[in-house]
């Protein structure tokens, strides 16, 4: 495999990464938002094969305490030849010396996480503006209160 791989969202079509998030799945997520939250993360990743974007994703980071990977995808015909292991690996890489790097995936990707290294949190949580929809989709859990 003999893939570009950037760390920079220079020449990067928006359009192309927002179906790429589509198809992942990732879910719909607009051009212009995408240009904003890769713009905003400290860290990147895009990986190119002749040209066509197959895979992304990007890390926030305050610098020192804490970096935050998230909106890693892969298009689905380049799913399972270690692109998103690399993908997670150049980002963890580049948020080294962080004390802690957090993750957040899609749920029944934590398996594949923790090959990568990482453990389940016992006390993450969210506030979502679907809250709803995030439940359906299994991002949040029900606790009796």
């Amino acid at each position: 495999m003999n893939f570009a791989w950037s760390d920079t969202s220079e020449g990067v079509s928006w359009e192309e990464l927002c179906e790429l998030y589509r198809l992942a799945p990732l879910g719909d997520k607009s051009p212009a938002d995408l240009e904003t939250v890769f713009g905003n993360s400290r860290f990147k990743q895009f990986v190119f094969d002749d040209g066509k974007l197959i895979a992304a994703g990007r890390a926030l980071s305050d610098g020192l305490d804490c970096s935050y990977i998230a909106d890693v995808a892969v298009l689905p015909g380049y799913q399972g030849r270690g692109i998103g292991g690399e993908l997670v690996r150049r980002l963890v890489q580049l948020s080294r010396g962080h004390n802690k790097i957090i993750l957040y995936a899609v749920p029944g990707a934590e398996v594949f996480y923790t090959t990568l290294g990482f453990q389940p949190m016992a006390t993450a949580m969210g506030i979502f503006k679907h809250e709803a929809q995030a439940f359906e989709r299994g991002y949040l859990i029900r606790r009796n209160q």
